[in-house]
């Protein structure tokens, strides 16, 4: 790897599912890559391929076949529409939801080899607080959390970031509102989120922004295409053009942490200097 190239790695995840978490992860990779950067974006829901169905594509290859030695990493990798080349998850297949700590730490090292051939790692985690969110979260370098005006969604999302804050020491989340009405709402949402951690917990939450409530988002999802490139003059596109121009302007990360990175090898070099 470069010693001079780092890399943005965003998890993106949520509390609860139905928040619209991979249709963000996918649009906002999109969004990232018109601007002119080398996107690739891992399906990191590992049992449900839930890139490829919203997508409509089929991939040769899996994270199945990686994790059993049928394929290289670069194998999976898998170009579509819009500039961006996705790692897909496999459907259905019950063994990949139970990774060891030691499968997850070699999946995530595995990145490294293709360190020199992307700007950007998004990851779509799976919703919830299971082990395979924590292990992709803690390997990030940025968190960003989807929410919706749900009760529901607010406790869950709350419950998340207690788990990573309390027990694996991360302080900074950044907090995007989807399928909102008004912009008001979505700063009105986050308000609500702030208050109940700055109550209970020593953490940093920062605004993205909003992406409005979009029918055109809708049709997209039923027609198995990404609404930033079947409606790029949609609300809901504009507003994922305006948050990738703001995730472009994010501070890259240093120097490791002290346990399992994404392209830590590069974060090493850079701290040794």
């Amino acid at each position: 790897m470069d010693s001079g190239h780092f890399v943005q790695v965003i998890a993106v995840t949520s509390g609860k599912g139905g928040v619209g978490k991979t249709a963000v992860a996918v649009n906002l990779s999109l969004a990232l890559a018109e601007l002119g950067r080398r996107v690739v974006l891992l399906d990191a829901d590992l049992g449900l391929s839930n890139i490829g169905v919203l997508l409509g594509v089929t991939p040769r290859y899996t994270l199945a076949d990686l994790l059993e030695g049928r394929c290289e990493l670069a194998d999976v990798m898998m170009p579509v529409p819009g500039g961006v080349h996705i790692v897909p998850a496999a459907s259905g297949v019950q063994s990949l939801a139970h990774l060891s700590p030691a499968q997850y730490a070699g999946l995530i090292q595995v990145f490294s080899d293709i360190a020199d051939t992307l700007d950007v790692l998004v990851i779509d985690t799976a919703s919830g607080v299971g082990e395979s969110v924590v292990s992709f979260v803690r390997a990030a370098q940025q968190v960003l959390l989807v929410v919706c005006d749900e009760p529901a969604s607010i406790t869950d999302a709350y419950a998340l970031i207690k788990l990573l804050n309390r027990d694996y020491g991360i302080t900074r989340f950044r907090i995007l509102a989807n399928m909102q009405h008004t912009p008001m709402d979505g700063q009105r949402l986050f308000a609500k989120l702030i208050k109940i951690t700055d109550n209970f917990l020593d953490v940093t939450l920062q605004y993205v922004g909003a992406i409005p409530y979009d029918l055109d988002m809708r049709k997209a999802v039923l027609q198995q295409r990404a609404v930033y490139r079947s409606y790029p003059r949609s609300k809901s596109a504009k507003a994922f053009r305006a948050i990738a121009q703001n995730i472009d302007t994010w501070p890259m990360q240093g120097s490791p942490r002290g346990h399992i990175e994404f392209f830590v090898e590069g974060l090493v070099q850079n701290s040794l200097r």
